[in-house]
Order: structure tokens, then sequence, then C-alpha cells
């Protein structure tokens, strides 16, 4: 039997100067956080290293700047506060490369704090609805911290650690935090008919989470033998998994199987995943590594944007040179499903926002990143229509752009990109 202690006593092994790796998502485990956050006290220049987490994050506080610095690999809301308050810093990296930083000590970890299912009568527990990097974390950190929740999904694929790999044991039955979706605005549902037009029977789908891509899934009821493949999914794809829709029998990689390494929605989601050898969870350097997304045949990634230039720049990880998200997966996707037979990259955004500035731009603001570049972008698409870049002039990419810009800004897009020449 393994030991169990209290959140209190297990974070005390952090000591200062620290660098500890949180598991990401939904399966962000809070009771450590907290405990951990305590110790501000007595704790100096500790390094908190995550992707997106759900939840509270009191690190982050400005005020505990002397305690913890954040390092992002993927900026959530709830710690983008920390890059202008100097207490946070940002590290571009694509998701499929983020376990090699830790698997080659290009990071090295002194502690990660995991979320974890209950074990089973072999020891085994699960990592439930996050796995991305945090096996390599766990393979390469000096302390293991799990917090152990009668809540979390036993989840299959990869995501499975023995009790020995596990230093220190927290119980809970904390409820995980749940993402419940709207309902898609009369602009999305028109993104959500012109990207479904470009879905064929037996595709292999990418997505993120959010009202455009619940769209696209709404749409996609009389479709037949899809697959997923994906970084992360929410409640979207459940009935399409038991109406048939989704079934995976034609994908290459992990065929019959929705192929994912974390996820978030609501209890639904949860229940249903759980103890489900349909859904395989896998490490991010397995789910988004272009030589296996690339062999899908019919390869669809569906991704967004903050802007995208009439050249077919793509800039989605922040607004200018404010670091908003991250890299993440994007170009994984992009670059994997353009290499697919009969494959299909869509960037799907609203025309405009909703202050009525427009997304589709003469050029990037200053200091924007370009997270994808102009060659590899397919189709650009929003509810003016799609827009097929590939194998088109600058020229011909301009007229197609601004087509689907939002009237109100066609001709200002179209005569501020030529003055700038």
């Amino acid at each position: 039997m393994y030991k169990i202690v209290s959140a209190e006593e297990a974070v005390k092994v952090i000591k200062s100067n620290d660098r500890v790796y949180i598991q990401a998502a939904a399966a962000a485990p809070q009771k450590l956080i907290e405990a951990m956050t305590a110790r501000h006290e007595e704790l100096r220049n500790v390094e908190i290293c995550h992707l997106h987490v759900e939840g509270d994050a009191p690190y982050a506080n400005p005020e505990l700047k002397e305690s913890f610095h954040v390092n992002s690999f993927f900026i959530g809301r709830n710690v983008r506060h920390t890059l202008k308050a100097g207490n946070g810093s940002y590290t571009p990296v694509f998701l499929s490369e983020l376990p090699t930083l830790f698997q080659k000590n290009i990071i090295e970890l002194d502690i990660v704090l995991i979320h974890v299912s209950v074990p089973d009568r072999h020891g085994y527990c699960s990592l439930g609805v996050s796995v991305e990097a945090t096996l390599a974390a766990i393979d390469n950190a000096k302390t293991v911290i799990a917090q152990v929740n009668k809540n979390m999904p036993r989840t299959h694929g990869a995501g499975i650690i023995h009790i020995t790999e596990i230093d220190y044991f927290v119980e809970c039955d904390d409820e995980l935090p749940k993402l419940l979706s709207s309902e898609p605005s009369e602009i999305e549902s028109k993104i959500g008919d012109y990207v479904a037009s470009l879905i064929e029977d037996r595709s292999t789908l990418q997505m993120g989470i959010g009202n455009i891509p619940n769209a696209v899934l709404s749409r996609l009821t009389n479709h037949k033998d899809l697959g997923l493949h994906t970084e992360m999914f929410s409640d979207g794809v459940i009935d399409l998994i038991l109406s048939d829709v989704i079934n995976g029998n034609f994908k290459t990689i992990n065929r019959g199987r929705a192929l994912t390494t974390f996820l978030i929605g609501s209890k639904r989601l949860y229940d249903y995943v759980d103890d489900n050898p349909f859904v395989e969870m896998r490490a991010s350097h397995y789910t988004n590594n272009v030589a296996y997304i690339k062999q899908n045949p019919r390869m669809v990634a569906i991704n967004s944007a903050i802007e995208v230039d009439v050249t077919g720049q793509v800039c989605a990880d922040s607004i200018g040179s404010s670091m908003y998200s991250g890299v993440g997966g994007q170009m994984d996707f992009i670059r994997g499903a353009s290499l697919s037979e009969d494959g299909r990259a869509i960037i799907a955004l609203p025309s405009a926002t909703r202050k009525g500035v427009s997304r589709i731009v003469p050029a990037l603001k200053p200091g924007a990143g370009v997270v994808t570049t102009r060659a590899h972008v397919h189709y650009v698409v929003t509810e003016y229509g799609i827009a097929n870049l590939f194998g088109k002039t600058i020229k011909d990419r301009v007229k197609a752009l601004v087509d689907i810009a939002h009237p109100d800004h066609r001709e200002e897009i179209d005569r501020s990109y030529f003055n700038l020449l």
C-alpha cells in the first residue's frame, strides 16, 4: 500500500530555486497548487512551468514574485497578466517538442505535480484527462507528487503509471474543472457550414475546443466513417461517436481509436472517457508528430488565428508584440494535414472582432508572431467564404482573402496592402 500524506506535508519537498512542472488543463492538481502557494513566505525563486492550466493559479499573483516565477509553454488567461507584471515568461515551443525539452534535460525539472486516478488492483494509476508532456516530466523530475482523485477518469493509452513512480500521494475527491459549450453565433454557424463543406467521408479530424469546432461538428451528422486524431477534444464529438459517424475505421494511425493528448468538457465527457478503450490518450510527441499525422489519408486540421495577413501569414499567439497564448500544436497539424493524401489544412476565424476590427489585415501588427507561415496555409475560412491559397501567387492570395474579409473593410485592406509595396 502506498503512503498517503497531506498536501501540506507533500509540498514540503519543494525548495527555493526549484523548477516545478504542473500537469496541464483540467488535470491541474488544485490541492497541491494551493498548498505550494501557501508556502510562499518560505520559498524564493521557484519556477513554475506548465501549458495552459484550468482553475486557479494563485502562485501567479504578482505580489508573490519573489517566491514564484511562471514559465508558460502556452499562456492561459489565469497567468496572462504575469508577462506584463514581470513575474512570468513565455517559452515558444511546438507541443510536439515539449516532451523533448524534459527528456534531453534542456529544461531540468526538480518537481512534477500530477493528478491521477485511484490505483487499480495492480497498482497502476491513469493520468486521466491530460498526458501532453507529463510522462516526460515524471521520467526526468527528481520528485513526483500526485493528487489521487476518485473523480479522475481512468483513460486508456500511454498515460498509465505505477505507484512506484510516485513519491508522495495526496488523496482528494474534487470535481474536475468543466468547460460547458455555448450555442454558436450566427457568424460561427456560417463558418461551421463552410468548414464542414470541406470535410469528406472517411476524413480524420483535428480541431480545438470552442464554438467554431462545435459548429463544424454539429454539421457532420450525415458524414460516414470519420476519424479523430487531435491534441484535444470536448463534448462535441460524443454524439458523433455514439452514432458511428466517428469510428476511426479508415485512419492509418491508431485505427479504430480516437486519439488525443488532453480533453476538457462536462461531466458527461469525463464519464464517457472513463475506462473507454475507444479513447486513446498519448503524449504530445506522439499525437502531434507530423510523421504520424500525415499518414492519415484525408487528414483535416481546423485551427484558428488572431489575425491573418493578405499573403497568408497567420498570427495565432500574440496581439502585436504582446503574447496572448502560444504556438501550441497548430503548425504540427497544419503541416501534417497538408502532407496527408487529400488532406486539408484550414484556418477558420470570424472576419472581424466583436468591436468590428478586421482580422484579415494588409500586414500583421508590428511584433506579431507568425505561427503558421504563408507557405503552409492552404484554406482560410470566414463567414464570407473559403479562400484556397495553395499554389496561388501573392496577388491571387490578396484577392482571395479580401473577398472573404468583412465587406466594411475590403476596399481599405486592398488599398492599404498595395500602398505598402
